[in-house]
């Protein structure tokens, strides 16, 4: 960040920053960087990323600094701190002081103990549908973030929320494809092999992925690389379920 730079001029240029990444790590790893050059009293970042459906898990895939990566993971074990609070609770969290914190009794305390953190700016990421993580920025100064801070980390939480959306979506999608690649291929296999229909294929896949209770696209992998399938079901079964069908 140089002085001669407006905001609107630096978040323009961390936008590009983060279009020029092609996947969640390095869209992530862009980011902490970002947030350190341009959040003026950072000494240290990390992005957090919600994961799993009902029974939520809350992962630090990324930080700057050991400082930041220690803290997140505190918070994981005491369950208790201004990531999870930003995700589940509230948009924004700043704490000015960690040693005399009464939110987090466990956390603050050890925090400042453990790293020299002494406040902390958390704010959430999350799409107008879905809440994505957090990100957060630490100070080892007491009340390290003031209003212009707080404002340039809000900003650069929008940057990076629409990034990190765009990323995990390009991500999905491309472990979607190789999925309906290998059940695709599968399934011509058990055509070729026993003279069935598409459906019919389809149908015995699904049967051995539920038999064995695996995925359906591991169970189609694991066909086309061996012609086999581990695990009490092989194709000689698949012939004979095919003879029951008639």
């Amino acid at each position: 960040m140089t002085q001669s730079e407006t905001i609107a001029e630096r978040m323009a240029k961390a936008a590009r920053e983060l279009q020029d990444q092609y996947d969640p790590n390095s869209t992530v790893k862009s980011a902490v960087e970002i947030l350190v050059r341009n959040v003026p009293g950072c000494d240290a970042a990390s992005v957090s990323l919600v994961y799993g459906g009902r029974k939520k898990r809350v992962e630090t895939p990324t930080a700057s600094h050991e400082l930041a990566t220690a803290n997140d993971q505190l918070q994981q074990e005491l369950r208790e701190g201004p990531c999870l609070d930003a995700i589940f609770h509230e948009e924004t969290v700043y704490a000015p002081d960690l040693s005399n914190e009464e939110r987090w009794p466990r956390w603050g305390p050890q925090a400042c103990e453990m790293t020299g953190v002494r406040s902390v700016l958390t704010y959430r990421l999350f799409t107008l549908k879905d809440v994505l993580g957090a990100l957060s920025v630490y100070s080892k100064e007491i009340d390290g973030f003031d209003a212009a801070a707080k404002a340039e980390g809000m900003a650069l939480a929008a940057h990076i929320a629409i990034a990190v959306a765009a990323a995990l979506k390009i991500d999905q999608f491309e472990e979607a494809l190789d999925s309906r690649t290998a059940i695709s291929q599968a399934v011509g296999v058990l055509m070729e092999r026993f003279a069935i229909k598409p459906d019919q294929a389809f149908a015995l896949l699904t049967r051995i992925s539920s038999t064995q209770n695996v995925k359906l696209r591991d169970i189609a992998v694991e066909l086309v690389r061996t012609r086999s399938v581990k695990n009490s079901i092989d194709l000689g079964e698949a012939q004979s379920w095919k003879d029951s069908r008639g």
